[in-house]
């Protein structure tokens, strides 16, 4: 970790409505729990509290989650990818990461896409 807070926020490229994309991921075992938005507010919250916090583009307002259902995302660590415009966000999953109850917003949502050959060794 190099710089102040302010210089490591300064490095993330969001989009035009101000917004980046976090993908949470959990630190243990790299499941993809869910995708999430932040603008440089919440990205500060969930550098310096230990909780993540996103930004709401239906509700217009920070959300945290668990505040309402008790499945709470610990922070583990959180990367900039390489272009600054997506963070990975490790962490400890408490719950259900989906509004819907299921472990991950990817349960059970198969698009059942052709796989590709195998590499050749």
């Amino acid at each position: 970790m190099t710089g102040t807070l302010d210089e490591r926020i300064a490095r993330v490229t969001f989009n035009a409505d101000g917004l980046v994309a976090a993908v949470i991921q959990q630190w243990d075992t790299r499941e993809v729990l869910m995708l999430g938005w932040m603008d440089a507010e919440a990205l500060r919250r969930t550098l310096t509290e230990g909780r993540v916090t996103f930004w709401s583009r239906s509700r217009q307002e920070y959300w945290r989650k668990g505040d309402t259902s008790g499945h709470i995302q610990l922070v583990r660590g959180a990367s900039l990818d390489c272009d600054g415009d997506t963070i990975l966000v490790e962490v400890e999953q408490i719950g259900a990461a989906c509004h819907t109850g299921t472990r991950t917003c990817f349960d059970g949502r198969d698009l059942g896409a052709v796989r590709g050959p195998e590499p050749d060794a």
